[in-house]
């Protein structure tokens, strides 16, 4: 398990600069566990405009962030907390955060007889997408530094800190596919899947920021060496925050697309 670990530390550190919240496969963990919780109705009628397996598209906005036709969503994939870890419209993000993209998503989607069938691809992926990135625990940014500063864990350098959570959900599961992973994490009753859907995008990014934090007490802000149990002191929050994504993205898909 150690050489796996280091492994996937290494991996970190070659691929940084181009690390995007939970990485490839934490996003299509989150479909997935989402699929599971979407009705047949609502599959087939996703399928009338993307017939092919959405947890293809996952990562798609990471991808496309910097076309030119769709650049100004690159600061769209985050968003500030206050000091009490409650969603705040920091002016920093002037151009739009994380939970106007999930509004924009929706307002399109709950009008989509009124789009044209692109229109309609386009903003599912916006939604699936974006769902995961704010409950990222390094995506709600908390007040103070950013979570940018170079760190090392283990013995291995990573270029910054937030990079170790874009990719954290393959150090955590290594060698297991996104389905294994959404079987193994989905494993909320049906009461709680209720109350984790409950709310609006306000709500979920006010208990998602102050589950969030507590990476910070773990390592604070600056700390150049992690603690060397940095990864599995996350395993339940990570799993918890991708399951959670997965809840409240078959919520919202149910509500756009099942209906007859």
């Amino acid at each position: 398990m150690k050489r796996i670990l280091t492994i996937l530390i290494i991996s970190i550190v070659a691929y940084t600069s181009s690390a995007y919240a939970w990485g490839k496969l934490g996003h299509e963990v989150i479909i997935e566990v989402a699929k599971r919780h979407i009705t047949e109705q609502t599959k087939r009628n996703l399928a009338k405009y993307m017939p092919h397996d959405i947890t293809a598209d996952g990562s798609w906005m990471d991808y496309h962030r910097h076309d030119k036709e769709i650049a100004y969503t690159t600061s769209w994939h985050v968003y500030n907390v206050d000091e009490n870890y409650e969603y705040n419209m920091n002016p920093r993000l002037y151009k739009g955060d994380v939970i106007l993209a999930m509004k924009v998503s929706d307002y399109n989607l709950t009008r989509l007889e009124k789009l044209t069938d692109s229109a309609v691809v386009m903003n599912v992926r916006c939604l699936i997408h974006f769902a995961g990135d704010m409950h990222c625990p390094t995506h709600s940014y908390v007040p103070g530094p950013r979570c940018f500063w170079p760190c090392e864990l283990n013995g291995k350098k990573l270029k910054t800190f937030h990079s170790l959570y874009d990719y954290i959900p393959d150090m955590l599961h290594p060698n297991k596919s996104c389905v294994e992973i959404a079987a193994e994490i989905d494993n909320a009753k049906k009461g709680d899947i209720k109350r984790i859907q409950r709310g609006d995008f306000h709500d979920w990014a006010n208990e998602i920021g102050k589950m969030n934090a507590i990476i910070y007490k773990w390592n604070p802000h600056n700390r150049e060496v992690l603690d060397p149990n940095t990864i599995e002191l996350s395993r339940d929050l990570v799993n918890v925050q991708m399951r959670n994504a997965g809840y409240r993205l078959a919520y919202l898909l149910n509500k756009y697309f099942d209906h007859k």
